[in-house]
């Protein structure tokens, strides 16, 4: 954030408001970074707060034990979300950043997190789903609906949803020429197409479920 605001700067209250941490934590962060080598400046009074040089780059991303161990237990606990195998060799390369008083500790505090994961579904399909989002591209599906009806579908990825602890992809399918929910479960297998999407967009999904949220983490 104090990369994203340039000269202009940013006050400890916005910061903290951003984060959702009291003033006090926002600031004794900062010192942190500054006592690493961080070259922050700060700017007192009115219109004041703080700031990063100009071209400068910030040390490595550090966590603590416990912030490492919550990111390992988010994504084995959740083997069907998209892109948990990614999220997971991104974790693995934090962790081997991480000085080895913190990776002793984190290993240690990962062996009393146990989780039951459930059976994921098949990697290949997996993948082509999330390719084909990615990508924006039509994703052609085997799929057995709850009814025992068995159909192959072109589908216009919009998005992923987890609304009942289960996965959907949600996108346009053009057999049905309309907005379809399909269960990640019951996809028996995916193939991405070379054909671009039409431009749908998450808008046309509806009004998403309750408590239902992007997941860049910022609760809006």
């Amino acid at each position: 954030m104090l990369r994203r605001n340039g000269s202009r700067g940013c006050s400890a209250e916005r910061l903290a408001r951003e984060f959702g941490v009291s003033v006090r934590t926002v600031k004794r962060d900062l010192d942190a970074l500054e006592r690493s080598g961080a070259p922050i400046w700060s700017r007192p009074g009115p219109g004041g707060g703080y700031g990063l040089a100009v071209g400068a780059s910030l040390p490595p991303v550090s966590l603590s034990a416990a912030q490492a161990v919550a990111l390992m237990a988010a994504v084995s606990a959740a083997p069907d979300a998209p892109y948990s195998d990614l999220a997971a060799a991104g974790i693995q390369k934090i962790l081997d950043v991480l000085d080895p008083r913190t990776r002793a500790r984190a290993d240690e505090l990962a062996d009393r997190v146990w989780v039951n994961a459930p059976p994921s579904a098949a990697r290949g399909i997996r993948s082509a789903l999330e390719e084909a989002m990615a990508e924006q591209r039509v994703v052609r599906i085997r799929y057995t609906s709850r009814d025992g009806a068995t159909t192959t579908r072109d589908v216009e990825p919009v998005l992923f949803a987890s609304p009942n602890g289960q996965w959907y992809l949600v996108g346009w399918c053009r057999m049905r020429d309309a907005m379809r929910w399909f269960a990640v479960s019951r996809i028996e297998r995916a193939s991405v197409t070379k054909r671009a999407c039409g431009g749908h967009t998450i808008h046309e999904v509806g009004e998403p479920p309750t408590n239902a949220r992007p997941v860049h983490g910022r609760g809006e």
